[in-house]
């Protein structure tokens, strides 16, 4: 390939860097400012130039799925051989290899959580820790593990560091020493000590440093600033004497301090290497300037912010909307605004799978959840398993492997109700089922069948319709990447899993104080942290940007919150026309039969307690619910993205007999009024309705909001 064709498409920064192929290289890259393609492309530039042949490049990242995108890129520039792998793969390669040469005997087992051994541990030295404390506990060991910390000098590291410790330091430092004396006992190996040994044989041993030294002459290490001491031992083992090394950053989302990351590596790097090359990437690809304009506001008021750190990103697309900053009475109301406008935003031709809720913990998904789901939105909890890693993807991987090597004539087969008869075996079914665990896994199992439906949609490489063998060749292919397939549904996710991912349209929520920063990031630095975590959920925008809070927890309750000093200079001083309009219209809901205020989701679209006597017609709630599976099997959407069962029981219940009457009913907004109107009012009639709407929104249309 011709260096200089590799190079074509870059903006003069990412050209500079693509171009810096010797010697350590430091780019300091924004949100947004395309480090991605610049590091391929740097990459490919080099193989092509003759600098380095791709077996002796490392590229290394924090995750896989971060590491296929990187490989993806790199297989499309002619490199397909360059290895882009976690510190975590890489460390496990090597160790299985040297092994039986440097230790000998049966190898290790590795584990992929701590709770179980942790609790023996614990349990050995007299304590008996809920689930909760298990799970602090073995943070509490991963964090003294990275940071090379050992047992004996636990309360010490705890002290000098200021660290809050989930009980105290001695008997942490008890239950640590007891893990590790387990996890030696019984040959067990977890993540951390899987890189120290990697570390470790490296060092100690000239012979395999000398392998892998001329194995690996060329490295490139991204998200540089959240490397840990430990990560950072491995990584000088792989050196050795050498400097070609490629870092890649961004101090301003360091947002993993507390499990041992530190910026420090990134922004000394310079002091370490003072020949090192310094490329600044501050052209902004992904964000309008307006979230652009919040993003630099947020980050320069952090504290000890200086321009050796600090970047200042320019804004290269095109105008778009203001961001919205919203104040609620309440947490139900401030998620059935925020349901409320993403249903407005699908209208406007938004996907639902280009939209984000973000939260700061984990606690706060269920009131979206379910708020979603009373507006007929469709929506997928961001979890912490990998989509290839699920236990139902790997088990329909499997079926649908043996289904390609059993068929006798796979092109005689068609492809799609092929894959959705398998997977019905598995548990797909037409409707979405309730429960959170049971939705998620038909969500996985949805995905592959909507996967199937887009290859099948459009020809193969040969001009012919994709067969089961072309399938699963490609879900072998985004196995190997990390490459999932999408969920049409609007992303519920936390501050800290969002990272590296980016959306249309983002709705920050339950942004104050004690929430964003949270209640116990008491030292300067850990609100520091807050403060760029913050910046992360602003910068996942490209154009929509909403900014939201509540003052008081439930209906009734005392307004004592206070939005987020996050928010100083930003947002209006005081609360807009439209904003008052908002509250009153997700304020307090009373129970048309007792009065009582309602703070249930259910309960308010119901409009009366759930204890309260109610009657309504069962056959016409039955035929609501028959014409509702025929329309959501006519749509392929799930049936509650027609309408949820609360807005079929309160339909039946106020058997409404005109267009006026059914637009009162929670959860029929105009959009839904006018696909579906007279079809549920002829029910409502005892007649046969004449037929829906035309689908002209698929999945995902929700309530219009009146503004």
């Amino acid at each position: 390939m011709d260096p200089d064709r590799v190079l074509e498409g870059l903006d003069p920064e990412q050209t500079e860097a693509a171009r810096a192929l010797r010697g350590p290289v430091c780019i300091l890259a924004g949100a947004g400012t395309g480090k991605t393609r610049a590091v391929t492309h740097r990459i490919a530039h080099a193989v092509a130039s003759g600098v380095a042949s791709e077996q002796q490049i490392l590229a290394v990242t924090f995750t896989a799925r971060a590491a296929g995108e990187m490989r993806g890129r790199l297989r499309s520039l002619g490199a397909p051989r360059v290895q882009a792998r976690t510190f975590h793969a890489a460390a496990l390669r090597q160790l299985s290899f040297f092994w039986p040469q440097v230790v000998g005997g049966e190898k290790p087992t590795l584990i992929d959580s701590k709770l179980s051994v942790v609790a023996r541990a614990a349990n050995s030295v007299g304590l008996q820790p809920d689930r909760l404390g298990l799970r602090d506990l073995a943070s509490e060991i991963e964090w003294a593990k990275v940071s090379q910390v050992r047992p004996s000098d636990y309360d010490k590291a705890v002290a000098k560091t200021g660290r809050q410790a989930p009980m105290p330091a001695g008997e942490v430092a008890r239950v640590f020493e007891a893990y590790e004396e387990l996890r030696s006992e019984h040959n067990l190996l977890d993540f951390e000590s899987m890189l120290e040994l990697t570390a470790g044989m490296i060092t100690e041993y000239p012979a395999v440093a000398q392998r892998v030294r001329d194995q690996y002459r060329y490295f490139v290490v991204d998200e540089f600033q959240d490397v840990n001491p430990l990560q950072k031992l491995l990584l000088d083992a792989w050196l050795g004497d050498r400097d070609d090394l490629c870092v890649v950053g961004d101090p301003s989302q360091t947002i993993y301090s507390f499990a041992g990351a530190t910026p420090g590596y990134l922004t000394g790097f310079a002091n370490r290497y003072p020949h090192a090359t310094v490329v600044r990437l501050v052209r902004d690809y992904r964000s309008t300037p307006q979230v652009v304009r919040v993003a630099n506001h947020v980050i320069a008021q952090a504290r000890g912010t200086t321009s050796a750190n600090h970047l200042t990103l320019q804004a290269q697309r095109p105008d778009g909307p203001d961001p919205l900053y919203q104040e609620y009475e309440d947490e139900p109301a401030e998620a059935t605004g925020v349901a409320r406008k993403i249903s407005v935003l699908m209208e406007d031709g938004t996907p639902a799978s280009e939209i984000a809720v973000l939260v700061r913990t984990n606690s706060q998904s269920a009131a979206y959840e379910q708020a979603l789901a009373d507006e007929g939105v469709p929506f997928t909890v961001r979890g912490s398993t990998r989509f290839f890693e699920r236990p139902e993807i790997k088990q329909a991987v499997h079926t649908l492997r043996g289904a390609r090597h059993g068929a006798a004539d796979e092109e005689a087969e068609p492809l799609v109700p092929t894959v959705r008869s398998l997977l019905a075996q598995m548990g797909l079914t037409d409707q979405a089922p309730e429960g959170r665990q049971a939705r998620e896994r038909w969500e996985s199992l949805s995905a592959l069948a909507q996967l199937a439906e887009d290859m099948a949609s459009r020809p193969g490489p040969d001009g012919r319709p994709a067969t089961m063998g072309v399938f699963v060749e490609e879900l072998e292919t985004r196995m190997a990447t990390e490459h999932a397939p999408g969920f049409e549904g609007v992303t519920i996710a936390s501050l800290h899993s969002a990272k590296g991912l980016e959306w249309d349209a983002v709705f920050l929520v339950g942004l104050t104080e004690g929430m964003v920063p949270i209640i116990y990031a008491e030292t300067d630095e850990q609100v520091e942290e807050e403060r760029r975590l913050f910046y992360v959920g602003v910068t996942r925008a490209r154009q929509h940007l909403a900014m939201s809070w509540s003052l008081a927890r439930s209906p009734g309750g005392r307004k004592t919150r206070k939005p987020s000093r996050f928010l100083d200079g930003l947002r209006p001083a005081s609360p807009s026309t439209a904003g008052r309009r908002e509250r009153r219209k997700g304020g307090a809901v009373r129970c048309r039969v007792c009065s009582n205020v309602l703070s249930d989701a259910t309960e308010r679209k119901l409009g009366r307690c759930l204890d309260c006597p109610s009657t309504y017609d069962e056959a016409l709630l039955e035929r609501l619910r028959e014409w509702r599976r025929q329309t959501s099997q006519e749509q392929k959407v799930p049936a509650y993205v027609v309408f949820t069962d609360a807005t079929l029981q309160a339909i039946a219940e106020q058997e409404p007999s005109s267009v006026s009457q059914l637009t009162a009913v929670s959860g029929v907004g105009p959009a839904k009024l006018d696909r579906y109107g007279e079809a549920v009012l002829a029910l409502v009639e005892g007649r046969e309705p004449a037929g829906t709407a035309a689908d002209d929104g698929g999945a995902g249309d929700g309530e219009d909001e009146d503004e």
